[in-house]
């Protein structure tokens, strides 16, 4: 049984807080078996209907999900992040912040952190500074390069990148074809697995989380 995300309000973090699904209505509180830190891409927030459905499909496999809106996004409601050095470090910064606050709840169990688009390149690249910060990484629609512009890819951090990584992608993601993210990910030295989503475009269907969540899972069994 689903519970309602709780808002969730800390300095420089701002967004809900998904706890685990009930087994039952009678059931006491259910401890997590992770946390998840879920991030949204630059032309939207934590309300994004794929963002709730993701959170949704992993509570409901036992995780605390923390479903927050990046410092850009708390500091303007709309409009994209204002593509500078400084305001995407303080994202991160922000993204930081956010796995503290849910270790909080957490405990010692497993910490991950997913992000779509935007949000996904700012998880990769702090993981790439500090690789203390998850312990795997989902990463939605990674941008590869802004559509029509393949020569200028970002993956400048993705030789540093050592947490282990799993990417859902679509075929028609005009941020970059799985050709380009094939050959993109070989740079990248930890585990790492790309899922193709067939006909799926930048923005994937809501639809699609409880698979994201299967495919999540089974990744992570896989370095067992």
């Amino acid at each position: 049984m689903q519970r309602p995300p709780e808002l969730f309000e800390r300095p420089g973090v701002s967004g809900f807080l998904h706890l685990p699904a009930d087994p039952s209505p009678r059931a006491g509180p259910r401890a997590p078996v992770a946390g998840l830190v879920l991030l949204h891409g630059a032309g939207g927030n934590c309300q994004n209907p794929l963002m709730v459905a993701v959170a949704q499909a992993f509570a409901a496999d036992g995780c605390a999900v923390l479903r927050c809106d990046l410092p850009f996004r708390q500091e303007r409601p709309h409009g994209p992040p204002p593509g500078v050095a400084k305001a995407a470090q303080k994202d991160r910064e922000g993204i930081r912040l956010a796995a503290q606050a849910l270790r909080e709840i957490t405990a010692d169990q497993p910490l991950y952190i997913a992000g779509h688009s935007y949000g996904g390149r700012q998880a990769t690249m702090l993981a790439a500074e500090d690789a203390s910060v998850a312990d795997a990484l989902l990463l939605l629609s990674y941008p590869l390069h802004a559509p029509g512009k393949p020569e200028a890819v970002r993956t400048q951090h993705f030789p540093a990148l050592n947490t282990p990584a799993l990417f859902v992608h679509g075929t028609r993601d005009s941020f970059g074809s799985i050709v380009e993210m094939e050959a993109a990910l070989a740079l990248i030295p930890a585990r790492h697995q790309l899922m193709a989503v067939d006909g799926g475009r930048h923005g994937l269907p809501p639809a699609l989380a409880p698979t994201v969540a299967e495919w999540f899972r089974t990744f992570l069994k896989s370095d067992h």
